[in-house]
């Protein structure tokens, strides 16, 4: 009985954590990059569509026009179901100013390399802006 009572409680506390857990929401990793790096990321499996029929990545190609860019990114940065959006910092450096206007936590906005282009920190505009955070004096 004390054994019964032990697995009806531990029962319990499962599914009431298991409903926490699954309800909690996930959100997408969302992607601006050229032909490579969206291949690698969608064969790692995160090219999704929304209720839309909206893509959370676009492959920038030779014919892409900024335009195109500035507003695939601003969809990106809007949308309640993405929580990261990568960037190739190349392509970055064509829409530095919508980059440089995000200011919220999530989505969170990371430039990355690519394999043409290797990652350069002075032009990551996000590393500057953690880097202003913090004085020398605290790291010591």
């Amino acid at each position: 009985s004390f054994k019964l009572s032990y697995y009806n409680e531990y029962k319990s506390y499962l599914s009431s954590t298991m409903t926490k857990v699954t309800s909690a929401k996930s959100h997408l990793i969302g992607l601006v990059g050229d032909e490579d790096t969206c291949t690698a990321f969608l064969l790692g499996g995160i090219g999704e569509l929304n209720n839309a029929r909206e893509p959370n990545f676009l492959v920038v190609k030779k014919d892409t026009t900024i335009g195109e860019i500035e507003t695939h990114l601003k969809k990106l940065l809007t949308r309640k179901d993405i929580g990261i959006v990568l960037i190739n910092q190349h392509i970055a450096n064509d829409v530095r100013h919508i980059i440089e206007q995000h200011t919220a936590a999530i989505p969170a906005l990371l430039e990355i390399p690519s394999k043409e282009h290797p990652y350069d920190p002075a032009k990551d505009s996000i590393l500057k802006r953690a880097k202003g955070m913090f004085n020398i004096d605290d790291l010591r």
